[in-house]
This record gives structure tokens, C-alpha cells and sequence, in this order.
């Protein structure tokens, strides 16, 4: 009767821990943050996204295309985003294998002498000092997930496991937004180049006509000088643009894991720049941005480390096993040599220098940092995105003022170089002026088209797009 009385407590024990360890650990729901209305001076409600584009879709030029494959075949930190996820899927499975009991098997020899005279046996008495002791065992141990730390550090297993996934896409997203961003300064510059050099040989050609003109006392020697000197001043610049394509070649090679080398490439004048943007709602960078889901998982997997440290406080309920044979001489060692125990032991922490206090107090601060880091990154997205559209829609504003800017100032040139001729109202310093400020127009107007050709490549990065 007294057995059936014992059972039933220890029934009504056992039951009573599993109600409560439904309290110890709290489930997670995502917390409130702020993911509305994050696009400055944006009133859309349009939920279409170039986020969801596949990166071929939006870079159409064949050369490009293949330089970003090859990124994401070969980049180096894009392979070690891919080791880091084979990390934390072995951390994910050992997390799962820790619900089962370890089994170990152990075979030993053990020889011992005993002391007699510690032995305190009465003199006469033959007893055999020397003893080896042989002995097989399996043993096991298994501790019962009740206050659900198992299962915690499973949940955070699980959440470093998608962490790594996320920031293997945003490695992924940022490196295409990297290459396409060099490539575009890349044609850019050789545009640039091209300009110049041109315009130093049309130089070369005014110099020619300034002597001519000289020697028809049209113009005196110091129209000849500063012809030359123009000429010059554009001429400098053509090694400026040389190092400048040479770093950014280098600098793409890096990207695409090769030895710094020349760049395949076509030309800025076939790039067609997307003409309609569609952001969609800011709500969607919490779906499409592989650096925001990062860093929801990092605050998750910091919230399922705040429950772990809670149940440091709760009782520790473990079984253990153990079994085999066991022999004084090895000849028996299949005779009657068997043993076992088994033990069932619960463990409540009661003074362990604060150690558990500390722990679950360093835990909750790292939480409350996860969660300050989510809610950055998400304004910071936010911030990207506005400051992407702006630069896009100067861009665009930009070059329809240039071209009428650059009409004027071809017209000038040609003006002020036909009035030289002719009229003595005019000197070389009013085609000087002129000559310097059409190249400069010039120059700008390629940076204008960089601008917005780079300007979409970065909104499309900022939306989370490039790894569908």
C-alpha cells in the first residue's frame, strides 16, 4: 500500500514539473518593429517589387552577365558564406542527437596491491595482496528535456542554421551589386577616355590652326602658346583615367576570384538604364532583404538563449546506466561476471556564485542588443532605398539639362572658332574657355548616366534583390 502511495507522488511530482516547464520557456513571435513608411517622400501603395526580378532580368548586357555568374561560381567570400553554413547545419544536428542517451563502451585492466597491515587481518591469515581486475562495460546517461533546455538550444541551433542561410544571400546580393556597380565605372571611364583622347587630337589640330593664323596675322604668338597649353591640360589627365580603368579591372578580378588582369567589356552606349523603378512597400523589406531576415534570426537565436539560461534555474533530471562483466581472472571472464547499476538522480541548483543569475542577465542584455541591431538594419534598409530613388531621379533630371548644356557649349566652340577668323572682337582665351568647358560638360555627362545606371543597381541590392 505504501509502495502505491509513493508512485503516486512521485507521479503527481513528475507531472507537475512537465505542467511547469511549460512556463519556462517562452515562445517566440516576432517583435514589433518599425517596417512601415521607411521611403522618404513615398506615397505608393504598389506592392510590385524589382526586389523579385532575377538578376538576368535586370542585367541584360550578355558581357555582364557572365562576369556576375562567374562571381557567384568563384568568389571567395561567397564560399565561405557556404562553409558557414555547413558549420552551423553540424552544430543544427548535434543539437538534434542531444534528445537521445550517449552510450559508451570501455574494456580495462586494472592491477592493485593491497597493504596488509592496512588491511588490519589478524596474523596467519593467507590473503592474496595482489589483484587484476578485468572488466567490459557499456555505459549510458540520458537527461530528460523537462524544462525544455534541449529544445532551446535546438530552437537556436535552428536559428543560427537560417541566419547563415540569409547572409549567404546578402553576401551573394551584395557581391552582384559590387560587380555590376565596377563594371558600369568600368565602361564609364573607358567613355572618358575615349573623350579625351579624342579631344586632345582635335587639339593637336587647333594648335596647327593657331600658327596658321599667326602667320596670316590673324592672331599673335600668345594664341599659339595657350593653344598648346590647352591641349596639355587635356592631354594630363589621359594617365589619371589609365590607373583609374587599371584599379577597377583589378578590383573586379578580385571580386571574381581571378589574378588582376584585363576586364572583357562592351560599351556605356549599350547600356540601357531601367526607366521605371517599382520599390513596392517597405513592410516587404522584412521578406526580401537577406541582411534584415539575418539579423531577425540573430535576435531569435538570441531570445532562444535567453530561455536556455532561464532553465538554469530548474532542476536537472538525468538516468544513467551502466553494465558488462567483471573478473578477477580472465579465464572466467564469461562466468558469472555479470554487473549492473542504474541511477536516476535530479540535481537543483541552490548556490553556484550567482553564475545563473550572471548568465541569464547576460542573456537577456545580448537580446535586448539583437533586437536594437534588427531594428538598424531595417532603417538603415529603409535609408538605402530613399537614398537610391533620389539618386536616380537626379540622375535622370541631370542629363536633360546636360544635353541642352552640351548643345550650347558645341555651339560656342564653334562660334567663338569661326569668329577668331574673321573678326579681331574675339581672342583664343573666349575658345579656350569654351573648348575647357564642353569637355568638362562632357565628362559630366558620362557620370550622369553612371549615376543612374549605378543608382539602380543599388536600389535593386537595397530592395533585397539578386538572389532569387
Amino acid at each position: 500500500m505504501k509502495t502505491r502511495y509513493y508512485k503516486y507522488i512521485a507521479l503527481t511530482l513528475v507531472g507537475g514539473m512537465i505542467v511547469a516547464s511549460c512556463n519556462v520557456s517562452k515562445k517566440y513571435k516576432r517583435p514589433d518593429v518599425l517596417a512601415n513608411n521607411l521611403y522618404r517622400d513615398s506615397t505608393g501603395t504598389d506592392t510590385t517589387s524589382m526586389a523579385n526580378l532575377p538578376w538576368r532580368a535586370l542585367f541584360t548586357d550578355t558581357v555582364l552577365q557572365g562576369l556576375i555568374q562567374e562571381g557567384i561560381n568563384n568568389n571567395l567570400d561567397l564560399r565561405n558564406a557556404v562553409l558557414k553554413i555547413s558549420e552551423e547545419q553540424a552544430t543544427l544536428r548535434a543539437a538534434k542527437l542531444a534528445f537521445l542517451p550517449t552510450l559508451d563502451a570501455g574494456i580495462q585492466a586494472t592491477k592493485s596491491k593491497s597493504s596488509q597491515a592496512a588491511l588490519n587481518f589478524p596474523a596467519g591469515i593467507g590473503i592474496n595482496l595482489n589483484t587484476t581486475t578485468y572488466q567490459a562495460s557499456l555505459s549510458a546517461s540520458w537527461e530528460l528535456n523537462i524544462w525544455g533546455q534541449l529544445s532551446g538550444l535546438k530552437r537556436q541551433a535552428v536559428a543560427n542554421f537560417l541566419q547563415s542561410e540569409a547572409s549567404k544571400r546578402a553576401v551573394q546580393t551584395q557581391l552582384i551589386a559590387d560587380i555590376a556597380n565596377n563594371y558600369y565605372n568600368l565602361l564609364a571611364l573607358d567613355n572618358q577616355l575615349a573623350i579625351t583622347e579624342q579631344t586632345v587630337k582635335n587639339r593637336v589640330v587647333d594648335v596647327q590652326t593657331m600658327k596658321e593664323l599667326k602667320e596670316g596675322a590673324i592672331v599673335n604668338g600668345a594664341a599659339v602658346v595657350q593653344s598648346e597649353a590647352n591641349r596639355y591640360a587635356a592631354e594630363v589627365t589621359i594617365p589619371d583615367i589609365k590607373q583609374s580603368i587599371r584599379e577597377t579591372e583589378n578590383a573586379l578580378s578580385i571580386l571574381l576570384s581571378r589574378a588582376p588582369g584585363t576586364i572583357k567589356r562592351s560599351s556605356l552606349t549599350l547600356q540601357q538604364p531601367v526607366t521605371e523603378l517599382k520599390e513596392g512597400l517597405s513592410a516587404q523589406l522584412l521578406r526580401n532583404r537577406p541582411d534584415v531576415q539575418a539579423s531577425e534570426f540573430a535576435f531569435r537565436s538570441a531570445f532562444e538563449n535567453t530561455n536556455v539560461a532561464n532553465s538554469y534555474f530548474y532542476p536537472k533530471i538525468s538516468i544513467t546506466a551502466e553494465g558488462g562483466l567483471s573478473t578477477l581472472k580472465l579465464k572466467n571472464f564469461f562466468d558469472n561476471s555479470i554487473f549492473y547499476n542504474l541511477v536516476g538522480g535530479i540535481t537543483q541548483p541552490i548556490f553556484n556564485r550567482g553564475q545563473n543569475k550572471a548568465r541569464y542577465q547576460i542573456a537577456k542584455a545580448q537580446q535586448a542588443e539583437a533586437f536594437n541591431t534588427f531594428q538598424r538594419t531595417i532603417l538603415t534598409a529603409g535609408q538605402e532605398v530613399s537614398n537610391a530613388l533620389y539618386s536616380y531621379e537626379n540622375a535622370v533630371s541631370k542629363q536633360q539639362t546636360r544635353q541642352l548644356q552640351l548643345t550650347a557649349l558645341q555651339k560656342s566652340v564653334d562660334y567663338t572658332k569661326e569668329l577668331l577668323r574673321y573678326s579681331s572682337a574675339t581672342n583664343y582665351t573666349d575658345v579656350l574657355t569654351s573648348e575647357q568647358s564642353l569637355l568638362a560638360a562632357q565628362l559630366s555627362g558620362i557620370n550622369d548616366k553612371l549615376q543612374q545606371l549605378q543608382a539602380t543597381v543599388n536600389l535593386y541590392r537595397a530592395l533585397g534583390g539578386g538572389w532569387q
